[in-house]
């Protein structure tokens, strides 16, 4: 009974972490995109700006290139832990904890990494409503995807 519990509560916080891995993905892509675009012009013909950086975002602030960039590969492994639990759920065997543990804790691990450019990026105050979204995401990603590696190790209580 406990055992179907703790199954239900990991299957119900992986697809809330799925959805929210995605949703940082779709904001991040954006940064990504609008720096691309409105980013420096280096070519031939140009100087580089006095006080240049290749994680250059024209949204934000100095913390917003590094948060966007980890929030990106957080996400990105994010779903693919996702994916590695979904298979774990539908098993539910000890032969397939081990892949869905390691890759959920590489996941947290790298949201946590993520989550201290954010709480950077909120100390330095110059963001745009994108940038607080995802940074909230983050810090509640921090939390479930801690809860959902306790979930599958059969440590949450009833």
């Amino acid at each position: 009974m406990a055992g179907q519990q703790l199954k239900s509560v990991a299957g119900l916080l992986l697809v809330l972490n799925f959805c929210m891995y995605v949703i940082v993905l779709g904001i991040g892509g954006w940064a990504m995109n609008r720096a691309i675009d409105h980013g420096f012009i280096i070519g031939a013909d140009f100087n580089l700006p006095a006080h240049f950086s290749p994680i250059y975002f024209p949204m934000g602030n100095a913390a917003t290139g590094f948060f966007v960039t980890f929030a990106l590969i957080a996400g990105v492994v994010g779903v693919a832990s996702a994916i590695s639990g979904l298979n774990h759920l539908r098993s539910w065997t000890s032969d397939s904890l081990p892949s869905a543990a390691a890759a959920a804790t590489i996941a947290w691990t790298l949201t946590l990494l993520a989550m201290g450019f954010a709480w950077k990026e909120i100390e330095l105050e110059i963001r745009n409503a994108r940038l607080r979204t995802m940074e909230a995401f983050l810090i509640i990603l921090s939390v479930t995807q801690l809860l959902y590696i306790a979930a599958i190790h059969g440590i949450v209580s009833r």
